[in-house]
């Protein structure tokens, strides 16, 4: 790697093989998943490690350096996963969201949403259009609202959970 930030591109190629297998290894040791996330991992890695070259200090050691990067990247994709995954916890299932949510070909921005959403209380309707139908983040919603984000989470799954109830007695369809 210092050859490699000498300009060496014939350096920088066999750096990043190594630091390739090395950040592969260390991440299907901990992700434990299908091999296209550990890859997704591995290449998010090699990206920022890139980027981040210049910030390699040479008289301190590579691999702690490039491990710091890799479980940064880990903690990042599990994140993403897990915002991904958040809306099915506690009992809120995929079928569940299914009942909820309209198909694709009605106008979930119209009418349809606005009935769907009365079921819920004021602030859960805020909850679930800001997080749920406008993408804004949890924390966004709580500064919107004054609330902790974790009051904002809570809101969430009691509107979702009152949403898919509501979908099954045919309150709203």
């Amino acid at each position: 790697m210092t050859a490699a930030l000498q300009g060496r591109e014939d350096a920088y190629a066999l750096a990043l093989v190594a630091i390739a297998a090395l950040v592969r290894t260390r991440v299907r040791r901990r992700l434990r998943s299908n091999w296209a996330d550990v890859e997704d991992v591995v290449q998010e890695t090699l990206l920022s490690i890139h980027l981040k070259r210049g910030t390699w200090d040479p008289s301190r050691p590579l691999v702690p350096w490039v491990h710091a990067i890799a479980d940064h990247k880990l903690i990042d994709w599990a994140r993403r996963k897990g915002r991904q995954n958040r809306l099915i916890a506690d009992g809120i299932t995929v079928d569940t969201l299914v009942d909820v949510v309209p198909a694709p070909e009605e106008d979930v921005f119209g009418i349809d949403l606005d009935r769907h959403l009365a079921v819920l209380s004021p602030r859960e309707q805020v909850v679930v259009r800001g997080l749920a139908v406008e993408g804004r983040s949890v924390r966004d919603v709580a500064a919107t609202l004054g609330l902790r984000e974790g009051a904002v989470r809570v809101a969430l799954h009691r509107g979702l959970k009152r949403l898919a109830s509501a979908a099954r007695k045919g309150i709203v369809s």
